[in-house]
């Protein structure tokens, strides 16, 4: 039997359910393991270990009762920083942020109090989720649990090494353009971003959607049974619909697959993962799928208009500041985001523009197919201490290339652990689907894991022994 903080939350549902082990024991447990990593990895914010504890016993009481209020009712879970929890600050992963407890949740936070969960802490991210890292000047530097020196990804950097690291079974990130997909892909776990509007998010914004990190398919399938519930607070809230995320069963045979080798703009596809991703193409096949290759759609002028775009958004926001928390922001999000200063109504109507111009691409470019299956990242990881794969703000989106389509889309996509590189990292394999086909996506991401061979996966990361801990940034 595993031990007990790496329990799914399927697992821990049932034992409460069967009366064999208590929200408490589960929490304890978890709380133990966090506190073997934490002090390498940091990828906790606001991490209070007697709140959980309370909220355990709360839950445990009402499983003595028979009266849990949902299967995963003290089953715990961390949520990113960025994400409001009533009383707890939301400072962006950025020092340049005045810090003031939040009046309320968030709907995706508010949705996993009411379904019980037990709150660990809320996780790590970059400066204003600007990033596809875990450095931030608020946060201690967050680290990857396979390899210390390298990268979690990021935005959503707490939750991926997290998620890796056994902090629990569950950990909600945000994702407007990778920033799940990433650092699942890089920390060897399951990230779901799902249609927008699926998850109520506020604030909303486009391409902005909010998603489980888990070690299991299943476990995200769950998480979005308490997560897809409409809320007035977000204006792009979906109806409710009365999706069954317990019914994962497919027969991938006769699918017709996309097969997306290259992006059409970014960084270039390494061998390694190129070799996964072909390697998890023929699974598919091998089950009767039709894979097809796809023609790439993004385009420069796509990619580096919406570059432009979010690089004017972000200067207008900096520049608001006053000087002395201005200076504050990570130099490199500056440096990146002074771009905006300097650019014409013009060339920012034509950036704002190739969001829709991406949205038709992507759409039209995956209607032909079932589904679509892609890298998530071109790269593998990169040391702990950059702020993306290149470290160089004139390049620091090249490597989205494979997920940003699907942000500007809307179309869910789920990173799927498929294989390591050499060096024993992780690598994602991305399934994407039409618009609104979550449950379908987490579908094939079930089959996936069932057609997977069992030596594909190494053992997850173990906390190192211990030792001064890593230098923070």
């Amino acid at each position: 039997m595993a031990e007990l903080h790496s329990w799914s939350a399927a697992e821990l549902s049932a034992a409460y359910r069967r009366g064999e082990l208590s929200p408490v024991q589960a929490t304890e447990a978890v709380l133990a393991h966090i506190a073997r990593w934490e002090p390498r990895l940091h990828a906790l914010y606001a991490h209070q270990p007697e709140q959980a504890l309370a909220a355990a016993s709360a839950s445990g009481q009402r499983w003595h009762r028979g009266a849990p209020l949902s299967p995963l009712d003290g089953v715990p879970v961390t949520i990113k920083e960025n994400i409001a929890t009533r009383g707890t600050p939301v400072p962006l992963g950025t020092a340049a942020t005045d810090l003031v407890p939040a009046a309320e949740d968030a709907p995706p936070a508010a949705r996993l109090a009411e379904a019980g969960c037990v709150l660990l802490g809320k996780t790590t991210m970059p400066d204003y989720g600007m990033l596809s890292s875990g450095l931030s000047t608020f946060h201690a530097l967050a680290r990857n649990p396979w390899d210390l020196t390298k990268n979690p990804g990021g935005s959503s950097a707490g939750a991926g090494a997290a998620a890796a690291a056994g902090y629990g079974p569950l950990h909600l990130g945000t994702d407007i353009g990778g920033s799940i997909r990433l650092p699942a892909g890089w920390c060897g776990v399951v990230g779901l971003k799902p249609s927008n509007g699926r998850v109520p998010i506020k604030p909303p914004y486009i391409g902005r959607v909010a998603g489980p990190m888990t070690r299991t398919v299943t476990d995200a399938a769950l998480m979005m049974q308490a997560l897809a519930r409409p809320d007035w607070r977000d204006t792009m809230s979906l109806p409710f619909q009365p999706v069954d995320w317990n019914d994962l069963a497919l027969d991938v045979k006769g699918l017709k697959l996309g097969l997306l080798l290259d992006a059409g703009w970014g960084l270039p596809l390494s061998a390694d993962i190129r070799a996964a991703i072909e390697h998890a193409a023929q699974l598919f096949a091998m089950a009767g799928a039709e894979v097809v290759p796809l023609v790439p759609f993004l385009t420069e002028e796509m990619a580096e208009g919406i570059n432009l775009f979010w690089r004017v958004r972000s200067w207008i926001d900096i520049s608001a500041l006053p000087a002395a928390r201005r200076d504050k922001v990570l130099p490199y999000i500056r440096e990146w985001a002074a771009a905006g200063e300097r650019t014409g109504t013009a060339a920012l109507f034509h950036g704002f523009s190739q969001i829709g111009a991406l949205r038709e691409a992507a759409v039209a470019a995956c209607q032909p197919y079932h589904y679509v299956l892609a890298p998530v990242s071109p790269v593998g990881t990169y040391p702990a201490e950059w702020a993306s794969p290149t470290n160089d703000p004139a390049t620091t989106m090249q490597h989205i290339g494979f997920t940003l389509p699907y942000n500007m889309s809307e179309q869910p996509a789920a990173s799927v652990p498929c294989a390591h590189d050499a060096a024993g990292l992780p690598i994602g394999l991305q399934l994407i689907g039409r618009r609104h086909d979550d449950l379908g996506v987490l579908r094939l991401a079930r089959a996936f894991e069932q057609l997977r061979p069992a030596d594909a996966l190494r053992p997850w990361p173990q906390p190192p022994a211990a030792a001064a801990p890593a230098t923070a940034a």
